[in-house]
């Protein structure tokens, strides 16, 4: 099976090397690497080029695409029906793409009558998945980040395999599902690896699940390119009509419990702060579990600074998402008119 990988870049700069080097250093190596330049001003596709002894490389010009476009074009010239997907930020574990892919050779799992089965048989035919999820975990260098990625990254534990949509950062497909899908929604510049999972989903059946497939990147290292990010995610999900019901409990809990407690604390305090302290501990909970697995690391210092971080990040997160899925939701009221916002079907939910 040949397999070929993908992946977008725009002004990585020596950043790549991260990548580039944990792909040569592979247990199944690939047999192509595709990647498709969005226009760098910087010295990006010249440390690409120089790991061409080191891996099967093509190199694509592209200039103005965003990551939809990038990622479609790279599959489109890809010569392999196996496509695994990276983001140029990360690097990943040496058995990534090897424990990526092994979904994709063994039958699936669906249970048949035994009168399917003999048609089955008679046809020869096994059924296996054509979608893979690996999974990414975070990898921090300050007492910031360490906090952020404890916030807004999920363990492996915590993982629903059947409800699980991947980032495209570590996922494979075959090229006959992407196909399937209608390829990656170049109408969105954000959340467009959400939309290609519930289109690969619909097209194709469920993701099958690889949590060792495992692709290690770097949190946001400030509140402001965090605001930034987030706003951004909630904006393409105005966009793509994504989690209305969680964007609705967040404006609920901000615009009308949250200034209603505040307001019968400063009555009846202090029962009512303390509703609002525990309601703020609950909130920070799975945050705080996560960030006990960093604390052998951290200082006592570092530890409380990271525990007083948690709560703010959250915040933050929460205003940006709350400023964004209007913005998007703007964007799409004035372009309902073009078929691809209605992905789903028209007007759906």
């Amino acid at each position: 099976m040949r397999v070929s990988v993908i992946c977008t870049v725009l002004n990585e700069g020596e950043a790549i090397r991260r990548l580039l080097n944990s792909l040569a250093s592979q247990t199944r190596q690939p047999d192509e690497v595709v990647v498709v330049d969005g226009g760098s001003r910087d010295n990006t596709t010249a440390v690409i080029r120089e790991y061409a002894h080191r891996l099967p490389l093509r190199v694509l010009g592209e200039p103005g695409a965003n990551i939809s476009r990038g990622r479609n074009v790279a599959i489109a010239a890809a010569t392999s029906d196996v496509i695994a997907s990276v983001d140029a930020g990360v690097w990943l574990e040496p058995q990534w793409l090897e424990k990526l892919i092994a979904p994709l050779t063994r039958p699936g799992q669906t249970q048949v009558t035994n009168q399917e089965s003999q048609i089955a048989n008679r046809k020869s035919q096994i059924s296996s998945p054509q979608t893979v999820a690996g999974f990414f975990v975070p990898d921090p260098q300050t007492t910031f980040e360490i906090a952020m990625g404890a916030t807004v990254l999920p363990s492996v534990a915590e993982i629903n395999p059947q409800t699980f949509l991947p980032s495209s950062r570590s996922v494979a497909f075959t090229k006959a599902a992407w196909a399937a899908a209608g390829g990656y929604p170049e109408w969105l510049d954000f959340c467009e690896d959400l939309v290609f999972d519930l289109r690969l989903q619909r097209a194709v059946g469920p993701f099958a699940w690889a949590p060792q497939a495992v692709a290690h990147f770097r949190p946001r290292g400030t509140l402001a390119a965090f605001f930034r990010q987030y706003y951004r995610y909630a904006r393409g999900d105005g966009k793509a009509d994504l989690w209305r019901k969680r964007h609705a409990v967040r404006y609920l809990a901000y615009l009308i419990l949250l200034p209603g407690l505040v307001v019968l604390s400063s009555v009846h305090t202090p029962l009512w702060l303390l509703a609002l302290l525990v309601g703020a501990l609950a909130y920070c909970r799975t945050p705080y579990r996560r960030l006990a697995a960093y604390w052998p690391r951290l200082s006592v210092t570092d530890r409380l600074r990271s525990v007083l971080l948690v709560p703010v990040i959250r915040g933050v997160g929460d205003l940006a998402k709350i400023v964004g899925y209007p913005v998007g939701w703007v964007w799409r009221l004035r372009n309902w008119r073009r078929p691809e916002v209605h992905w789903r079907g028209f007007g759906s939910v």
